[in-house]
């Protein structure tokens, strides 16, 4: 019963995208089941094949590698932070993202990354027919996150109509950033986090399409080039970056305090209504009908829907710390569908860094039709978390 319900799901959050689309006409159905087909495959290697479990594993094992040599860095300057029984959020979780980022921006710099991101794109871009630069960015954008690939591809975006852009900026809804990955590691399963990534990937590209389909004339489907010669010198470029990883945990650390504190003072205030009434009651009964699509009785449902709810209006770092002291009491099941659905940066603030980004990149034009329609974001953002976990669902039990 409980896994028929999770097959439903597909479809039920397939067909809400359907009956969001701008034009249901354009719908390129062999893409869509190309993609679904793709998405399956990918979900069953990584969940219950033995190779793709022990790629997992290898990968996690990488991960777990980086953020120890991290911690070395961060014991020889502040050791009574990891030297410690129970190393606290900031230390275990955002710390590393001083190594992490500039790592990462570092195979940027060299080209390494973005000639990765390249080849994938085009082999994407073979198997689902879908315009080149769509795959490139799904890719870009969960690679190197929104805040690095909107402005990376600028001279893309402001060569594009602004339905195009439309597209890219409802899939920036669904982007992560490979760089905050051994973050997220550090709070929830490693093995679902790695799973949800490509996940994310081929399911942005379903629900973009779906609901605001296009069809690009062959003229129009290039890559923009530019090549760089202002390119600054490697240690400057190194020293901005560790400086922009500085800034990062600021803003996640005050974030994060921010929310919690707001979350708790609006319980505060809903307990004089009644003891009974919650922020995350609240945000439970709202996901509930969507969380029993994922293949689980009702207890279960409402459990995970509250933190689900409490991502949507907060973020993942506030949802998954929510989640941590829960997780030893789920099922297996549970705890898959409810990683790989926080898995993202899908939030509501994340709409107003969209608008943002995108204000900064193109013409007013593009980014009032954007604001115009950001329901689409909104109805993305949830839908591929939604279909990322259901698929995952699937295999796990």
């Amino acid at each position: 019963m409980l896994f028929a319900l999770n097959v439903a799901g597909i479809f039920v959050f397939l067909g809400i995208a359907i009956f969001f689309s701008k034009d249901r006409s354009k719908i390129n159905k062999k893409t869509v089941a190309t993609l679904l087909i793709f998405n399956f495959i990918i979900a069953a290697f990584l969940t219950a094949s033995p190779l793709g479990r022990e790629m997992i594993v290898s990968v996690a094992g990488v991960l777990n590698s980086i953020i120890a040599i991290s911690y070395e860095g961060v014991a020889f300057a502040i050791p009574n932070w990891v030297n410690v029984p129970q190393m606290n959020f900031i230390t275990s979780a955002l710390m590393p993202l001083l190594m992490i980022v500039p790592l990462m921006d570092t195979l940027t710099y060299f080209g390494i990354l973005p000639k990765i991101i390249e080849v994938i794109g085009k082999v994407l871009s073979l198997i689902t027919k879908l315009p080149k630069f769509e795959c490139f960015y799904s890719i870009e954008m969960t690679v190197l996150g929104m805040n690095e690939a909107i402005p990376i591809s600028r001279f893309q975006l402001q060569k594009m109509s602004a339905p195009r852009c439309l597209t890219n900026a409802i899939m920036s809804m669904s982007c992560i950033s490979a760089a905050i990955v051994g973050s997220y590691t550090q709070m929830m399963p490693e093995e679902f986090i790695l799973t949800a990534i490509p996940l994310n990937i081929i399911n942005s590209l379903i629900l973009s399409h779906i609901l605001n389909p296009l069809e690009v004339p062959p003229e129009e489907d290039f890559i923009v080039k530019i090549d760089d010669d202002q390119k600054p010198s490697f240690f400057a470029f190194l020293g901005n970056s560790i400086i922009s990883a500085g800034k990062m945990i600021f803003i996640i650390t005050v974030m994060v305090i921010a929310f919690v504190s707001l979350a708790k003072l609006i319980n505060a205030a809903l307990t004089l209504i009644s003891p009974a009434i919650s922020l995350e009651a609240i945000l439970g009964l709202v996901m509930f009908p969507f969380a029993v699509f994922l293949g689980m009785d009702t207890t279960q449902a409402f459990q995970v829907a509250e933190i689900m709810g409490l991502k949507l209006v907060t973020n993942e770092f506030v949802a998954m710390l929510s989640a941590q002291s829960l997780l030893p009491n789920f099922n297996e099941h549970m705890r898959a569908v409810l990683t790989v659905f926080l898995t993202s940066f899908a939030n509501l603030g994340t709409i107003g860094i969209i608008i943002g980004l995108f204000q900064g990149v193109v013409d007013g034009e593009k980014v009032e039709y954007i604001s115009r329609n950001l329901k689409y974001l909104v109805i993305s953002g949830i839908l591929v978390s939604l279909m990322s976990a259901a698929i995952v669902g699937l295999f796990i039990w």
